[in-house]
Order: structure tokens, then sequence, then C-alpha cells
């Protein structure tokens, strides 16, 4: 049974996937506009967050919502975060990791969140205490041990986002690991670490929107997050290190060396 808010953040994605699904398949007549170098925004994202925003507010007319595209329309206390399309550039670009990303903050804290990729057709969702899903599958961080075992994913900045030391902490996970992964698309990283899929993750420079869902995702599947030098994160954080848990100190050691 899905809580009552996973149901109706469910409705909300998947009435606003028909939408994503459509543009995904007509990609070459998009209007593209260029928010700066290499993020872009398309007809797509706005459309999208329309269509989650109105059955949202339906359902919860007096909440605080926190758009990608919208910005901040200002409610109560209870807080819904909107990402319409996580991973905008995998979907100008045609590739299939992309996700619609809601998610509700109470005090700070995210109880319930969702990602649905409807090119893909996996639904993910968790609420706090009651596990992680993937399409009715109960999801768990992998059980490797290792780094050299290991798959870990990241973000690659581009543009203004280049960061001093970013080549030195890939340099210094690829040494000890069974190879890094960019897939262009922070929630669906995140998502894939409790699935077991990735064994870990890292970025800096990221927007809230971009993670609340899947920060809750990995710790209901039993994993850990941290920010880069191991310290807690919270939702005010810009930087994040998620891990099945037991390669955690050893990643976060890894990428202080440089």
């Amino acid at each position: 049974m899905l809580p009552p808010v996973i149901n109706i953040f469910e409705k909300a994605a998947r009435k606003a996937g028909k939408i994503l699904l459509r543009d995904f398949g007509e990609i070459e007549n998009l209007q593209i506009q260029s928010k700066s170098l290499g993020d872009f925004v398309t007809n797509s994202d706005v459309n999208v967050e329309k269509s989650i925003l109105e059955t949202l507010n339906y359902y919860y007319p007096a909440f605080t919502y926190i758009t990608e595209e919208s910005g901040i329309i200002k409610g109560d206390d209870n807080i819904i975060i909107i990402d319409p399309i996580d991973g905008t550039s995998n979907f100008i670009h045609g590739i299939p990791i992309v996700g619609i990303v809601i998610s509700k903050i109470v005090a700070n804290e995210i109880t319930d969140g969702i990602i649905y990729n409807p090119i893909l057709n996996e639904f993910y969702w968790t609420s706090k205490g009651k596990g992680a899903w993937c399409n009715n599958k109960r999801l768990r961080v992998s059980n490797r041990q290792n780094l050299s075992d290991c798959l870990i994913g990241t973000g690659i900045p581009f543009g203004e986002r280049i960061y001093e030391n970013y080549l030195s902490e890939i340099d210094s996970i690829s040494k000890v690991t069974a190879g890094v992964r960019r897939l262009g698309s922070a929630g669906i990283d995140l998502a894939y670490v409790a699935s077991g899929k990735l064994d870990g993750f890292w970025e800096n420079d990221l927007n809230l929107w971009d993670v609340s869902a899947g920060v809750l995702l990995v710790n209901e599947a039993g994993g850990k997050i941290s920010k880069l030098k191991g310290d807690n994160w919270d939702t005010k954080s810009r930087e994040i290190v998620a891990s099945n848990g037991k390669i955690h100190d050893e990643l976060i050691k890894k990428l202080s060396l440089h």
C-alpha cells in the first residue's frame, strides 16, 4: 500500500510524464533556449512543471512549493520540492536517463519522495520508515566492501561550474575503484545507489531539487549520506557523498587526498 502522499505524487508524475515522453520522441522539434552555458531549459521543463503544479495544487493548495523553473511559491510550513526534468541535457540529446523528482520536506527533514523516469518506466518512491522502492520492488544498497570492486557515480562540472579540484577527485577515485560513471542526473545517480547499481556517488554544487528524493531513497535503502568531508548532510548542503555505507569512510578519505 502506497502512502497517500506518494499516491498523489505518482499521479502528478505519471500525468506530467506523458508530456515528457511525447516530447522525448519529438526531440528535434523542441524549442531550446540557453539559460547559461550547458544549462538548458526547454518548453518541456516548463510544461512538465506546470502539469505537476496543477495536480499537486489541487490536493495541497496551502503548501509551499520550491521549483526549478518557477522558483518559490509561498504557502505554509509544508514544503514540496519539484524538479520537472532532472537531466535536461540528457533529455535534449535523446539520452533516456532523466527523472521527474518530487519530494516533501517538513521542518527541514525530507519525509517523502519520488523519482520517475517515464522513458524507462522506472518509478522510485520512498517515505520515512517505509523503505525504498522501484516498481513494487524493495531496494537495498549493494553489499560491496572493497573500493576496488565498486562503481562510483559523480557529476562532472562544466562551464562556470568548474571547480579547482574536480580532476584530482576523479583521478583519486578512478585509481582505486572499478570505474567512475557520469550519468547526467543526480536524482538517478542516487536512485542507482539505493538500488545497488552504483556503490557510491559524490558531487559538488547541487540544488536541493536535484537530490532531495534521492537522499531519502539512499537512507531508506540502508545507505549513508554525508557532505564531502564526512559532516552531516542537511537540506542547505550544496555537496553530497552517498554510498552503501560500507565504503563510505574510505570514499571520503580518497576524495580528500588532493
